[in-house]
């Protein structure tokens, strides 16, 4: 009764600054609200969307996801791709939906833009959690290597060992390195789990057959990474500083990573966990980068008991 009384599914292209900001929101906005900060630079929030927002409001939030400036389906050929930019089109979501605080669960490089909004407006946060998110890019930059050479090596692949060796070579600062280490994880499939769980498996069934989700999903922004890289040098960043700030503010941290996922090695899992404390993070099996697909339930879980 209460979820046909209470419920609302809002869908809504705002504008900011004469563009349109793609947002869309789940349950109750009386319930505690949550803020979905999607990954990329260059991808949008459809996985969650169609696949966990629901699900995660039916468990008593109000869940607000969106497409950042110039990514997905928020077009903007103007988009400065700028943390200050993106920061003023989350304050403007605050806004608009009257929120004085929120939840962060920031996805891949989403977990990037929570930590350094909530450093900047920590007032507004009530916590932030990285879910699959860096906190040092070029330690991920060095994992993927390392394990790729070594999928490669036991393989005999000399070709793909003599990418690598140019690789190595590169300024790791580029975007171009940035983006031949990703392709080298999606080719050994770092972001996919080993044996996922049949509840994994149903959610992905979907993206076989859901032709908005498969349209939705598909929607990438290629000047996002060097818009971000250009203005803010996101290849570099290690937030092990900014977490520390935030802890002293009384912000409260938590992770969720899954143990397939080859973009961390342990000891990267690891250094976060001690730096937000072993009750903050989880370390799921049979889970890669989609944390929210590949363990939903523990997920929402997670979640509920964070947010007590």
């Amino acid at each position: 009764m209460r979820a046909a009384i209470f419920t609302i599914l809002f869908l809504a292209t705002f504008v900011v600054k004469a563009q349109s900001i793609y947002t869309k929101t789940f349950g109750n906005s009386k319930d505690k609200p949550i803020i979905f900060l999607h990954g990329g630079p260059g991808y949008n929030c459809a996985n969650f969307e169609a696949t966990t927002a629901q699900q995660l409001a039916d468990n008593g939030f109000f869940v607000i996801v969106y497409d950042r400036r110039g990514e997905g389906r928020s077009n903007d050929a103007n988009a400065k791709f700028t943390f200050k930019e993106t920061f003023d089109d989350l304050n403007t979501i605050y806004k608009k939906f009257n929120l004085s605080k929120a939840t962060l669960i920031g996805h891949s490089f989403g977990g990037i833009v929570a930590t350094l909004f909530a450093e900047t407006n920590p007032a507004k946060v009530q916590s932030i959690i990285l879910v699959g998110a860096p906190v040092s890019l070029q330690k991920t930059f060095k994992n993927i290597i390392e394990r790729s050479k070594n999928i490669y090596k036991t393989k005999g692949d000399q070709v793909n060992l003599n990418y690598i060796t140019l690789l190595e070579s590169m300024d790791t600062t580029s975007i171009d390195y940035s983006s031949y280490c990703f392709m080298h994880a999606m080719q050994n499939g770092f972001y996919s789990p080993k044996n996922p769980t049949a509840e994994a498996k149903n959610i992905y069934s979907k993206f076989g057959t859901d032709s908005i989700l498969i349209k939705n999903a598909s929607q990438m922004s290629y000047e996002a990474p060097q818009g971000f890289w250009k203005n803010e040098k996101y290849t570099t960043i290690d937030l092990t500083k900014n977490l520390q700030v935030l802890q002293k503010q009384q912000i409260k941290i938590y992770g969720l990573y899954g143990k397939d996922d080859g973009l961390y090695s342990v000891q990267q899992v690891t250094d976060l966990q001690n730096l937000i404390g072993v009750s903050h993070l989880k370390y799921f099996d049979n889970c890669s980068h989609n944390v929210f697909i590949d363990q939903q339930r523990a997920f929402i879980d997670a979640i509920k008991m964070w947010s007590k």
